[in-house]
């Protein structure tokens, strides 16, 4: 509401529909230092329940926190989670093996929820995804190598002795296990679904894994993304160029893709830099420039926006090199 009166115009009369949310200007910067207690919405009463204060992944400064309610990630992760039901439906309880951050990212309480959703147990490896950046922006890259693959030898030793049917972790990382033989051999033994989210997997590598690597493994991916609370998920069997193709959860997360230089939205088919929009009752997340660039997607009927395929992360963002480590 303090934000609202430096606006330059009303949004309770001025915003009309979905395009009239390009008048707010890009304040996301601003959930690097705002109060948590700011950012709970004073009309949800006391009945909401915060299921956690998570954070971006601070690849390009100090990170941005953003509240995450109960109701709000349940019904993003059922939305989600459609295939995966239908996995643990035609097998039955499945364990759970994922190599990704505790915290303060969204992702390891993700993985929690999705882990219950499997009826198994989860086996976690924690990753510290920051602490990588660190080490290759110092130059450091022999130190995050051996990070790496310390971050391997522990899920080995989980799958080596456990029995896992969802793997979910990180492109880098997949890549990495698809390195070893004996593991390939034990993931195509027993896991079920491969789950992975993360700042890009090219079609090259995507269709390696899944024809070569890991045959007959479903990988389903997520492009997710802290700032809007959520994100999108992988159609099934339909890609564009050999890359999947990720839909939104509309209507209350929804994408433009834009020409960079100009601003404006390109044609379908062509690429751009994501921008995406938060609009619940939970937040408002208007106009957030990515740094991740897409190829524009027509949606699916009656989703608002496009969808996105080919996301790949842009080189510099806010004049600050990218790097995305084990992402």
């Amino acid at each position: 509401m303090r934000r609202a009166a430096r606006l330059g115009f009303d949004p309770l009369t001025d915003v009309n529909g979905v395009a009239d949310l390009a008048k707010f200007p890009n304040f996301i910067d601003e959930f690097r230092d705002t109060a948590i207690e700011d950012l709970i919405p004073r009309g949800l009463g006391q009945s909401q329940q915060i299921a956690g204060i998570y954070e971006s992944s601070g690849t390009t400064g100090p990170p941005k926190r953003f509240v995450m309610f109960e109701e709000w990630l349940e019904g993003f992760l059922s939305w989600w989670g459609d295939r995966l039901d239908e996995i643990v439906a035609e097998t039955g309880p499945l364990n759970s093996l994922a190599i990704v951050p505790s915290g303060p990212h969204m992702f390891g309480e993700v993985t929690t929820r999705w882990a219950r959703r499997c009826g198994g147990v989860k086996f976690t490896v924690d990753l510290d995804p920051r602490w990588v950046k660190v080490l290759i922006s110092q130059g450091r890259t022999g130190d995050a190598d051996a990070y790496a693959e310390h971050i391997v030898d522990q899920a080995a030793h989980i799958l080596r002795t456990q029995d896992v049917g969802v793997l979910a972790t990180t492109p880098a990382l997949l890549e990495r296990l698809a390195r070893h033989a004996d593991l390939v051999d034990l993931i195509n033994k027993s896991v079920r679904a491969i789950i992975w989210s993360g700042a890009q997997m090219d079609a090259d590598t995507r269709e390696l894994l899944r024809s070569q690597v890991f045959p007959g493994i479903p990988l389903l991916g997520i492009y997710g993304s802290t700032t809007i609370l959520g994100g999108a998920k992988e159609r099934h069997d339909e890609e564009f160029d050999g890359n999947p193709v990720s839909d939104p959860f509309s209507p209350y997360i929804f994408f433009r893709v834009v020409d960079p230089e100009t601003g404006e939205e390109v044609g379908f088919g062509q690429r751009g830099q994501v921008v995406m929009s938060h609009l619940t009752k939970y937040a408002l997340l208007p106009n957030n420039l990515e740094r991740d660039m897409a190829t524009r997607i027509k949606p699916p009927e009656g989703v608002i926006g496009s969808s996105v395929a080919g996301v790949g992360p842009v080189s510099t963002f806010g004049g600050t090199p990218v790097i995305e480590g084990v992402y």
